[in-house]
């Protein structure tokens, strides 16, 4: 399996931090936010890694990141050409990269605890999300679940009215379909290809699993997640293992 980390955007929500750079770009603590994702996709076995980002830090990402050999992986890199697009349109950049197989796709800013080894080890065929509850889950996607609590039957993108306290996190592993997915997108009303809308053609077609992140996670793209991150990674000197 293959990784792709998503690594474009515009970080409207870090402004103006991000007048100066690309988010995941920025320290969390005392590295990159960008590291963070490299390392759990390692840590899961998955070494061969596309970093796609926006073409006006394209140069930084490459003289920051290189080859990824300090990292313990090998790196590619591909070029979003609009910033505002989508996570969807994002990683259709990745389809020839995949070679037709399976990959895990992870937000470059999205900080995991969890090991996902086995994760990535169980993969067969579809899509596998994870979720974690939140007290927030109006800013994600928020999985609907049938009575039993067993079963996905869509996801909706950021609800007024959430139907569960779940989010969706900045984790996936796709099987190839994904790209035939994306290329039947519409932009939702935001103007993008969401990541949503792909995932909610897998559980129509009855192939989505879920399984709960047990360990802490950040999404850091808000200042507020940003600085809780950093202080949480402080504590364990860039892990998070407390001292």
């Amino acid at each position: 399996m293959k990784g792709i980390v998503l690594a474009g955007g515009l970080g409207t929500r870090l402004r103006p931090l991000t007048l100066i750079t690309n988010k995941h770009l920025l320290p969390v603590y005392n590295k990159p936010m960008i590291v963070y994702p490299i390392e759990t996709l390692r840590r899961a076995g998955v070494l061969e890694i596309l970093v796609v980002c926006g073409r006006e830090h394209a140069g930084h990402f490459i003289n920051f990141l290189g080859s990824g050999r300090e990292y313990g992986v090998k790196l590619s890199y591909a070029v979003q050409d609009k910033n505002n697009a989508g996570i969807a349109d994002a990683l259709s950049y990745s389809e020839d990269f995949a070679d037709k197989g399976d990959i895990a796709v992870i937000l470059g800013d999205n900080i995991f605890e969890d090991d996902f080894a086995h994760a990535v080890k169980a993969f067969k065929t579809g899509v596998s999300i994870f979720l974690k509850k939140v007290k927030d889950p109006g800013r994600y996607g928020v999985p609907v679940f049938d009575v039993t609590g067993k079963k996905i039957i869509k996801i909706e993108e950021k609800p007024r009215d959430p139907k569960s306290n779940y989010a969706q996190t900045g984790l996936y592993l796709f099987d190839n379909r994904i790209f035939s997915f994306i290329k039947k997108l519409k932009p939702s009303k935001r103007g993008e290809l969401e990541m949503t809308d792909a995932i909610n053609q897998y559980v129509r077609a009855g192939t989505v699993n879920f399984s709960l992140v047990k360990g802490r996670w950040y999404d850091t793209g808000t200042i507020d997640s940003l600085l809780e991150a950093a202080l949480q990674m402080q504590k364990g000197d860039g892990s998070f293992n407390s001292k």
